[in-house]
């Protein structure tokens, strides 16, 4: 037992966590000691045990259940795959876990319930309250869907989503309110029809109705046909929406309708049905993979046509992951004891009045687009658009408030909004904009070390993802062994390149290398030597336009593949010298780091370009530098050379860039601590700033704090960056991973797409 004495004061603040928003769950809390031990086990957590016992309430006080969604499923009706067993839907399950995490910070336990009896499967949900803060039912088979969501909801006190149903229903509510401005129709005057009479078309034919909609205008087909009075054996579900009409067909039914909702199965709708439709049409073909009509056809045939699908390849994605994480974030930091008719109904108009906002540049950047705006192709938001949830979860929180089912009232709405800003930053999605946008743009791109396995499977990634096509460098014989090898047929029939074969390029690029340095002592015969080298020769490529970027440095020592690529691309314009960056990816977001790879012992002069550089860097992964000088004084505290130089350079800096955010000598440790650099420093030009941007002084410093963070932190790092080319050529990393090389590629081919040279 132990004998660590222990405050009880103390104990309950360790457990407790921090107001709505803002969980610190017990697992992030330090046990580094015998007392910290103490105070999360026994005998300390025996205090807010008793605290809960006597208020229950204060559990979402001391434990996470404030942020702990059940994500349960019985695993009866898989998108696609329909009724697998719970085993089967866990990696769907899993996977919604992930979303719930990277777009809202909510944290999910998945629970796969071999139970198919809705009674029995409501009275295990029902038992499992005292544990989670939300319960999101998933991929569950009508009807009893219906009746396992509406009991819950009725015998539990936390708030509880059917997604499949409600989800759907609310981006497609969303979607279809922007569509009849659009085409300038009111909802009550609407004849829709709809495909499928499953959860999910019930529960958007649903939400059409509260919008406005009209029953007696809405026709709804099943697998047997359009659902009608005359049918026998309807369930009470599927009855409520039975037309008097006496049609049977859903190609009669399609004659003059407004609005097609499509949620059954590929290509039940015929150019001949979308003909037959009203003017300026409405078409929400849902089904996936493949739509009741191909996209392409739908726009062939009808030229008036509004159109969305579930595919992500066209334009209107009706796609769940726009609502349930931020549905759930505004339910649980309110603490609602449900989601109710008008939370759904707030979500539904955020998401649509967002589509009309002036979309950001992080939005055109990772969508590659120069342009895009609110009409029939942009009917709701993006999915990576970072502005949804700071939309939808406030006006799904406030929806709670204002209909009593809220046990927490928000007052500080800015604050609120600056803790979901801080939940998820937009450092988990960085890499997969930079993908999207390489996607838009693709480039030719050398991978000089192609005979290292490694390299060839970053390069099959690279053209399977789009992102680029692949010259390969090195030996043809020891090149397309390792491709049969390891089965790497996607690349198998790209370019390979031995500089050794082509005598007559080595002989051109070996003139144009001779005419770059004739006076730096180059000769022709050493010239011709070098460009049998595949780093000198992939240089040169990328130098003549034969190639957009070169990635190298697998297996050479840094400077061996910067050297080359000083030569022959050299510097741009205005830039005296290149430096190195790493971002690393840490739990508290990305923190850019600079010079890391290329300046011994910058002077402070030298320091001020490196500033310039990665200020620019920054902006371009879509940050907003906040930069600290560095230095182990904090403004003037110490005496020394490396204070001085760090000090002047910022000096320097603030002069040449007045709108810099920048500040320095400081010490790491204050920089990155909001509350101790105002505490100490007030006068800083960092307060009020979250620094994200650190100069070091000297390569040393520099690389012996990044390879600390990677090897004890446990930061992921992306890098390291070149900045300062004339072309887009990135060195990297002695024994990269495949993932690393790959997202290198991705940060290289937007650069190489980048005009005016304002990337890196």
């Amino acid at each position: 037992m132990s004998t660590t004495k222990i405050r009880p004061k103390e104990a309950l603040e360790y457990h407790s966590n921090k107001p709505a928003g803002k969980i610190e769950v017990n697992s992030t809390k330090s046990v580094s000691s015998q007392h910290d031990l103490a105070l999360a086990y026994s005998p300390g957590v025996a205090e807010p045990c008793k605290e809960i016992a006597e208020n229950p309430d204060d559990v979402y006080k001391y434990t996470a259940k404030g942020n702990l969604v059940g994500v349960i499923s019985n695993g009866t009706a898989v998108l696609g795959l329909g009724n697998i067993g719970p085993e089967a839907s866990k990696p769907v399950m899993e996977g919604k876990g992930v979303l719930f995490k990277k777009f809202a910070g909510i944290d999910v336990f998945d629970i796969e319930i071999n139970e198919q009896d809705p009674d029995k499967f409501i009275e295990i949900v029902k038992s499992l309250e005292p544990t989670f803060g939300g319960i999101n039912l998933e991929d569950i088979k009508a009807p009893e869907s219906f009746k396992i969501e509406q009991t819950l909801r009725e015998q539990m006190s936390i708030p509880i989503m059917h997604d499949d149903q409600h989800g759907t229903a609310i981006i497609s509510s969303a979607a279809l309110l922007n569509a009849l401005e659009v085409v300038d129709k009111k909802i009550e005057d609407l004849k829709i029809v709809v495909s499928g009479a499953g959860a999910a078309a019930i529960a958007c034919t649903n939400l059409y109705v509260s919008l406005g909609a009209k029953k007696e205008h809405i026709l709804m087909a099943d697998s047997k046909g359009i659902l009608n009075e005359s049918r026998k054996g309807l369930d009470e579900i599927k009855s409520k929406y039975a037309t008097k009409q006496k049609i049977d067909s859903l190609e009669d039914a399609m004659k003059d309708a407004d609005m097609f909702l499509g949620l059954s199965i590929a290509d039940v709708v015929t150019p001949k049905m979308l003909k037959s439709m009203a003017d300026n049409p409405i078409v929400f073909a849902l089904a996936n993979p493949n739509p009741e009509i191909a996209y392409d056809l739908a726009i062939k045939t009808r030229k008036d046509v509004v159109m969305a699908t579930g595919r992500s390849d066209h334009p209107n994605q009706v796609n769940n992951v726009l609502g349930f994480p931020y549905i759930f974030r505004g339910a649980l930091d309110v603490r609602s004891t449900a989601i109710n008719e008008e939370m759904k109904l707030a979500a539904v108009k955020a998401i649509a009045e967002l589509a009309k906002e002036q979309v950001p540049d992080i939005v055109l950047k990772a969508y590659g687009k120069a342009s895009i705006k609110f009409g029939s192709d942009y009917l709701i938001p993006k999915p990576m658009d970072p502005r949804l949830i700071t939309t939808i979860s406030p006006a799904v929180a406030k929806a709670a408030m204002d209909t009593g089912v809220a046990r927490i009232q928000i007052k500080d709405w800015k604050k609120y909004e600056d803790e979901l800003l801080e939940r998820v930053g937009l450092d988990q999605r960085l890499i997969s904009r930079f993908v999207y946008r390489a996607r838009q743009n693709p480039k030719k791109v050398v991978f000089a070390e192609a005979d290292h396995v490694n390299i060839l499977k970053a390069a099959q990634m690279t053209l399977d993802s789009g992102i680029g096509t692949p010259i390969l460098m090195g030996k043809q014989k020891i090149i397309k062994g390792l491709i049969e090898e390891h089965e790497l047929d996607a690349i198998k029939d790209c370019d390979i390149i031995d500089p050794n074969e082509h005598i007559d390029k080595v002989e051109e690029y070996a003139a144009e290398y001779t005419k770059i340095r004739r006076r730096k002592g180059m000769t022709m015969h050493l010239a011709r030597k070098a460009m049998t080298s595949r780093t000198y020769f992939g240089m040169m490529m990328v130098e003549k336009g034969e190639a957009d970027v070169l990635i190298s440095g697998l297996s050479n020592d840094y400077p061996k593949t910067v050297s080359p690529a000083l030569q022959i691309v050299g510097m741009e314009e205005g830039v005296n010298k290149v430096a190195g960056m790493y971002i690393m990816n840490t739990p508290r977001g990305n923190y850019f780091f600079a010079d890391t790879t290329v300046n011994m012992n910058p002077t402070a002069e030298e320091l001020v370009g490196i500033i310039g550089l990665t200020h620019r860097a920054v902006k371009f992964f879509d940050y907003e530098p906040k930069i600290a000088g560095l230095s182990f004084s904090n403004f003037g505290s110490a005496k020394g050379d490396v204070p001085q130089k760090m000090a002047k350079a910022v000096k320097l800096a603030k002069e040449k860039w007045p709108s810099m955010i920048i500040d320095g000598e400081i010490q790491a440790n204050v920089a990155l601590n909001k509350n101790l650099l105002e505490e100490l420093y007030p006068f800083s030009d960092l307060k009020g700033h979250s620094v994200n941007t650190l100069i070091f002084p000297d390569l040393q410093s520099g690389n012996i704090a990044y390879k600390t963070l990677m090897e004890i932190g446990g930061a992921e790092v992306i890098g390291p960056i070149l900045m300062g080319m004339k072309k887009s050529v990135q060195v990297l990393q002695l024994g990269s991973s495949v993932k690393e090389i790959y997202n290198m590629v991705a940060i290289a081919v937007v650069d190489a797409g980048v005009e005016n040279r304002d990337g890196l």
